[in-house]
């Protein structure tokens, strides 16, 4: 399995981000989080197929219909353990 960080900017916050991109990412059976961070950001950390994350990136470029997204950055982990299912932090 692999898995992959994201940090997603823009208007990303107060617009139903994670719980849209849990939605997707329970769709695409990858596990992971989701969480706002201090700078108006989201992380989204997913695990699982490489064609599957790969499709998460796509979604996340546009996110919900009312996020504007401005940036997005892509960390590759390799191996990297998350609890299973997909949840959604602070």
């Amino acid at each position: 399995m692999s898995a992959a960080r994201f940090i997603v900017r823009g208007r990303v916050q107060g617009v139903f981000f994670r719980a849209s991109a849990r939605d997707h990412a329970m769709t695409l059976r990858l596990d992971g989080h989701a969480r706002n961070l201090d700078d108006g950001s989201v992380e989204v950390v997913v695990q699982g197929d490489t064609t599957a994350i790969d499709r998460m990136e796509t979604w996340l470029h546009d996110g919900p219909p009312a996020a504007e997204v401005t940036e997005l950055y892509r960390e590759d982990l390799g191996v990297h353990e998350v609890p299973a299912g997909f949840h959604i932090l602070g």
